[in-house]
């Protein structure tokens, strides 16, 4: 992937699309698009609150394979090689959103746009951490 497939501009729209997302569920429905949450509830979902969820799950890919249909070159990108190393990943991703009651999406996006305390404290651990993370792979155990 070249450098010139991702700029600031693209960012910059990917981004207010996704918080014009979330700003309408919450406008229309009164709910938070937090991923973790939509998923996790719809296990286990109150009368007549299924649909929704599915909708927005199902959009999540489906969004992604438009993209990529329309720009190919944006989505050339590997995640890794290693399936158990992914699915551990998505693992340690299910129980972090467990014990910081949300993931990025709810806390990052939709909870530091409400103003809240606990979701700017979060988002603030998230990327602490992941910048951490990304040291230690890349500088201390020479990963690319």
């Amino acid at each position: 992937m070249n450098a010139a497939t991702f700029t600031p501009l693209s960012g910059l729209a990917g981004g207010a699309l996704i918080g014009l997302a979330s700003a309408a569920l919450l406008l229309v429905s009164g709910r938070i698009a937090g991923v973790s949450g939509i998923l996790g509830r719809s296990f286990f979902p109150a009368k007549g609150d299924l649909g929704w969820r599915l909708a927005f799950l199902a959009g999540l890919p489906l969004g992604a394979w438009i993209v990529g249909v329309i720009a190919p070159s944006t989505t050339a990108l590997a995640i890794t090689h290693s399936a158990p190393l992914l699915v551990a990943g998505g693992l340690l991703v299910g129980v972090g959103t467990q014990i910081g009651s949300g993931c990025t999406s709810g806390h990052g996006i939709c909870g530091i746009g409400r103003g809240s305390r606990r979701s700017i404290v979060a988002t603030a651990i998230f990327m602490g951490v992941g910048v951490a993370t990304v040291f230690v792979v890349r500088h201390l155990l020479g990963g690319a």
